[in-house]
């Protein structure tokens, strides 16, 4: 009889994950979808509410879940919290804001407070932990949360496609120097996602029309087409991919 190879295992139980933003939009569907898959995640962000809040309806649908109240723009905090804790085995790295203004028109408040959360949060957040996980020597897995913008560019993003071009560079550096600790990092990049925060820009038709018409699918896309890819790049069944860009944009950069 012919030997059939094993599917690996998209399944996280007895694993820890770390959600940051986890409060709402792409953070909680992460936070969600990891739980979902056998991880026990902390959901942090700077709200405690909030993030208190979504880690009951977690635990209320049978997951783990623990709640973490963390400004990840607060370096030196987030580097103490996450030294406290036993290493993860999978980290989202989704904490993320954005300023859109004409680029003859971005200041200098603009600039610094994107890149503050965008590039330098979170890339001192991954070192964090990155750190943990080489200290007990887990072969874990890095998701930053970048954005098809940090492929193109956009009208009035200036700012933000440079954090998100930023991270796309980072994120291969930083995927060679952790791949002999067995240290996984790639990125995920979502085409506009409709969540409460984005749903009335999408009120405007000029906007809509231009977005939709960068979408090839033909719609916006919603929290649970990055659920998959989550638990796909934080399981084995994603072993050997490190360094890459999986673009969740549907068919936005295709031309």
């Amino acid at each position: 009889m012919t030997a059939l190879p094993d599917t690996p295992s998209f399944r996280l139980d007895g694993r820890r994950a770390l959600v940051t933003g986890a409060g709402r939009g792409i953070g909680l569907a992460a936070a969600a979808a990891l739980a979902g898959a056998g991880a026990s995640v902390t959901l942090a962000a700077r709200t405690g509410e909030e993030i208190e809040a979504a880690a009951a309806a977690i635990r209320a649908r049978g997951g783990q879940a623990e709640a973490l109240v963390l400004d990840i723009a607060d370096t030196a905090a987030v580097q103490a919290a996450i030294a406290a804790r036993p290493a993860f085995h999978a980290f989202v790295n989704n904490a993320g804001t954005s300023r859109h203004a004409p680029f003859l028109e971005v200041t200098e408040a603009d600039f610094d407070t994107v890149l503050a959360l965008n590039l330098r949060g979170c890339f001192f957040a991954a070192q964090a932990v990155a750190r943990r996980m080489a200290e007990e020597r887990i072969p874990g897995s890095i998701i930053n949360i970048s954005s098809q913008m940090g492929h193109v560019g956009g009208p009035n993003r200036s700012v933000y496609c440079a954090s998100k071009w930023a991270m796309e560079g980072w994120t291969k550096a930083m995927a060679i120097e952790l791949a002999p600790l067995g240290i996984r990092a790639n990125t995920i990049g979502p085409t506009f996602i409709e969540t409460p925060m984005t749903r009335p820009f999408f009120e405007r038709p000029e906007f809509a029309d231009w977005v939709l018409g960068k979408i090839k699918l033909g719609r916006l896309g919603q929290v649970q087409d990055l659920m998959g890819p989550v638990v796909f790049l934080a399981s084995d069944a994603s072993a050997l991919m490190t360094g890459s860009a999986l673009l969740i944009d549907g068919g936005w950069t295709a031309e």
